[in-house]
């Protein structure tokens, strides 16, 4: 990178209003994130109660894929109509409704009110996606991968206060010789309120941010607010090869790691683990997930979205392989945390290759396409890992996997290039 395109990067600071909005974001995906843990944690448990047995294991995680499915591109639709605020503030709302359900339904035995609940709870999750958009929004094309990371790492914390949740829960129905399973998904809502209240504290919106990054940024190289301003809406987004490529890429690695985390938790109860070692191993796959964002996005920033993308899908494909050939607590807790990681890799690079190749006014669609595409992935993977794995072992699971991963890097592979984070006026690369 040239000695001058070094300095005016260093002297970009990021401005005050930007550092307190990522913040509030991280902020309030950390709440959210503690909360969504009791999905992977304790959804399978809940359908083999519920039903009597593990062949729908996979379900909880489906209808809540299923509500992510639903809400994706109308979310996104609403956030670039009214802004990021509004629409995350909807989302999130309709998510503590859902945990409310989930928590009666499991006190009566009902299993339509458990299916109703996971939708609506399921319908905040995918508003919590969007919160990277927002993140993306604020950021110049140079540092976009790296906060949008810093807002995804936040969930770290969410992750580690998973187990913490579950561990009040135990403890709480022990003294009251109540459910955990009921009195976890009640405190549900203590954590993701708060976060619905950070997010009505964003000023200003971030998608007015995006709109006028040259505001923010005065250094600003001409070429990037020229790339930021250029037209283009939803119908350039569907002939982008470089959309379709995050949007291929993004699909696979939801489906994968779904279909592993809807059957890992049968797999350790089976071996005998409580509760708590099963939401250790599930939170240290969402440390994976999210712990090493930052620096895997700045590493999308410097070497690009591409090469990213594909480390990203390997580390998946290794994680659920290891997952799915071993019964040992260690070797599977290590292969989640492979599974995240890779997810992690792709994610970043993925939205920050969308997040380049659109506008402001039509980015949280794109977002929003790409999150339904991922919500079919994981409905259709998580559906097929209780069959396949009766039908022929849970070690078939890393078959599936490979075939998935597979498919979707071909266009990844045959994609030319990388679109650069911040071009020279030459039309040369940094890096």
């Amino acid at each position: 990178m040239r000695p001058d395109l070094l300095l005016a990067r260093a002297r970009r600071d990021v401005p005050p209003v930007v550092l307190r909005n990522t913040l509030l974001l991280g902020t309030a995906q950390a709440l959210a994130g503690m909360g969504i843990q009791m999905v992977p944690t304790l959804s399978s448990l809940m359908v083999v109660r519920l039903l009597g047995s593990a062949g729908l294991a996979g379900l909880g995680v489906s209808i809540l894929a299923a509500g992510r499915l639903m809400v994706a591109y109308p979310l996104g639709r609403v956030m670039d109509l009214y802004g990021r605020r509004v629409g995350l503030a909807l989302g999130l709302a309709q998510g503590v409704g859902g945990a409310v359900l989930i928590a009666l339904a499991m006190a009566w035995g009902s299993f339509p009110l458990f299916v109703l609940g996971m939708f609506l709870f399921g319908l905040g999750v995918g508003t919590t996606q969007q919160l990277r958009v927002a993140a993306a929004d604020m950021y110049p094309p140079d540092r976009r991968a790296q906060g949008l990371g810093a807002v995804l790492t936040a969930t770290t914390i969410g992750a580690l206060g998973g187990p913490a949740l579950v561990g009040l829960a135990e403890g709480l129905a022990d003294r009251t010789a109540g459910d955990p399973l009921v009195i976890a998904w009640a405190l549900v809502p203590v954590v993701v309120v708060p976060a619905l209240l950070l997010v009505l504290w964003l000023r200003p919106d971030p998608r007015d941010i995006a709109a006028d990054l040259g505001r923010y940024y005065p250094d600003l190289p001409p070429l990037q607010r020229e790339e930021e301003a250029d037209g283009g809406g939803l119908a350039a987004v569907l002939r982008s090869g470089e959309c379709w490529t995050a949007f291929l890429c993004s699909a696979a690695a939801w489906g994968v790691m779904n279909m592993v985390m809807a059957m890992s938790p049968l797999v350790l109860e089976h071996h005998g683990h409580s509760l708590p070692a099963i939401s250790v191993a599930v939170s240290l796959h969402a440390v994976g997930m999210f712990g090493l964002s930052l620096p895997l996005g700045r590493l999308a920033d410097v070497l690009g979205r591409r090469p990213v993308l594909l480390a990203g899908m390997l580390m998946l494909l290794v994680g659920a392989v290891t997952v799915a050939v071993t019964g040992h607590y260690l070797s599977i807790t290590a292969g989640l945390f492979l599974v995240g990681l890779g997810w992690s890799a792709a994610t970043v690079a993925a939205t920050a290759l969308l997040a380049d190749a659109t506008v402001p006014t039509a980015r949280a669609q794109a977002v929003g396409i790409n999150d339904a595409l991922g919500a079919v992935a994981a409905i259709a993977m998580s559906l097929l890992g209780g069959p396949i794995s009766e039908a022929w072992g849970h070690a078939a699971l890393g078959s599936a996997s490979l075939l998935a991963v597979g498919l979707a890097c071909l266009p990844l592979l045959a994609l030319r290039g990388r679109p650069a984070p911040a071009r020279l006026p030459s039309g040369e690369t940094p890096g």
